[in-house]
């Protein structure tokens, strides 16, 4: 079994032919990115600012507009065959290479923040019975969180990727305790519970704050449905990768809301909001005992540790990938003789490294890298959303194979519309901090552009670039005052 078929990318080097994926591959691998920790955090994460009503329409809020996006990414797949490598690519043909490189350092920036909320959801699970671990922001737990960070690093480096057997049995750990969850919780639920939870306790604000407050958790959760696109390059049938986007979709979405509502039938949404994570073993416990504490808490761990496996090696995949493409430095699209990005790899893990130790000083550190992880994510997801717009308006007819459509437009037009929103409900704390990021990661673009020997950026380039280092400067000056907090 190929790399890729074990929910994780194979950085190719030279000319070696891509593995070729089928549908039934290609959606388990949607599937496999879209179900990792930020599943098991729901029940206290919604509970924090909503109630079942609340929940409810966030996530038809956010069902629809990832379904949207899913299908942005299907008619991109069959429109810009040309394309791999997925949400990069897509804004660097409808943008120009300065915002291709941006999505793609945001796509890459999302995946390794969000590989520490991983170790953070293990040492807070561990931290139950090890109280010097805490909320898994402890010191301590920073230190084991690094031990383990460069272990996988260099269990990476070494060439280990070709773990069929060891993605089975994580697949399965991942499925089975969410299934059993719901099931039970079902059973166990108490109508009476579920009614005074429908308006959200006293703490919740208003409706629309409510909803507001949940968005960010979606984004979360769903980050993967652009999975397949991210592998285009290894389907059989490049339309395969559309439709294993929506099917992944669709059978996940199905979970995750359930995963969410039934917990409203088990406790008061005030005691689920004081949980600790993974507050769905904390929901477990109080409907069955501790043996469902346990079970979660186990089943989480093996599945966190298969996904930071992938995700860590799709983040290389899409720095090799733009370094491949000249839009990075050439040292990040070096491979070793067992096809291992190491430099990409590298860059990768250190990035990890340092959000890591910046969860110490957040006052909830789960939240906080998951917050951020949505947010750097938005980025690269609208100006997808945004190529497809472009394409569907027919502003440049080499960009089209075939006549746009009103239903292509009007998705295109709802994805980009739901996107923007996803960026105001983010709040200007996180699109500061990410900004934080996004703009010293423009030397990267300048270095790439000099080992080219051409000109560094044009006047649209020029005031983006601009625009990034304003927004970097005032968070910087934000967080030093204390105008934002972590």
């Amino acid at each position: 079994m190929s790399h890729a078929e074990t929910g994780a990318p194979a950085a190719t080097s030279g000319d070696r032919p891509a593995a070729k994926l089928t549908l039934v591959t290609l959606t388990a691998m949607v599937v496999g990115s879209m179900v990792g920790a930020g599943v098991f955090s729901l029940p206290r994460r919604f509970a924090q600012e909503t109630g079942v009503a609340g929940a409810l329409i966030a996530w038809a809020i956010a069902g629809t507009g990832m379904l949207m996006l899913a299908f942005v990414f299907q008619a991109l797949a069959v429109r810009r065959p040309d394309l791999d490598a997925g949400v990069y690519a897509y804004a660097k043909a409808g943008f120009g290479e300065y915002l291709g490189f941006f999505s793609a350092f945001g796509y890459w920036a999302s995946a390794c923040v969000g590989n520490v909320t991983y170790w953070v959801l293990i040492m807070s699970t561990i931290g139950a019975i090890w109280p010097a671990l805490g909320d898994g922001d402890t010191f301590l737990a920073v230190v084991l969180s690094s031990v383990g960070l460069w272990a996988f690093f260099l269990l990476i480096r070494r060439g280990v990727k070709e773990a069929a057997a060891i993605n089975r049995i994580v697949t399965v750990a991942k499925v089975v305790p969410i299934l059993v969850f719901v099931v039970l919780a079902l059973f166990c639920l108490d109508t009476d519970v579920f009614v005074d939870n429908w308006g959200g306790a006293d703490y919740a604000g208003s409706l629309f704050n409510q909803v507001r407050g949940t968005m960010l958790a979606t984004v979360f959760v769903f980050l993967g449905v652009e999975g397949a696109s991210v592998y285009s390059r290894h389907a059989k049938r490049r339309e395969d990768v559309g439709r294993a986007t929506v099917l992944g979709f669709l059978s996940v979405f199905a979970v995750f809301a359930s995963v969410t509502i039934v917990s409203y039938g088990i406790m008061p949404m005030a005691e689920i909001a004081e949980l600790r994570q993974p507050s769905m073993a904390g929901v477990l416990e109080h409907a069955v005992g501790t043996w469902g504490k346990v079970f979660v808490s186990v089943g989480l761990i093996i599945s966190v540790l298969g996904a930071y496996l992938a995700w860590t090696l799709m983040a290389a995949e899409v720095l090799f990938v733009a370094a491949k493409d000249k839009d990075m430095p050439r040292f990040l699209g070096r491979a070793t003789a067992e096809d291992v990005p190491v430099p990409a790899l590298l860059m990768t893990t250190m990035l990890s490294q340092v959000v890591l130790v910046v969860t110490m000083f957040s006052d909830d550190a789960f939240n906080f890298a998951l917050d951020l992880t949505s947010a750097l994510s938005l980025i690269p997801f609208l100006l997808a959303a945004g190529f497809a717009v472009k394409i569907c308006l027919g502003r440049s007819r080499a960009e089209t194979s075939g006549r746009s459509t009103r239903p292509e437009l009007v998705v295109a037009v709802v994805a980009t519309l739901y996107t923007a929103f996803l960026l105001y409900a983010a709040g200007l704390k996180f699109v500061l901090v990410s900004f934080i990021l996004y703009a010293p990661a423009t030397f990267l673009f300048v270095k790439a552009r000099r080992e080219q020997h051409r000109r560094l950026f044009s006047p649209r380039e020029a005031l983006i670039c601009a625009v990034s280092v304003a927004g970097a400067v005032i968070g910087v000056i934000a967080l030093a005052v204390g105008w934002i907090e972590l």
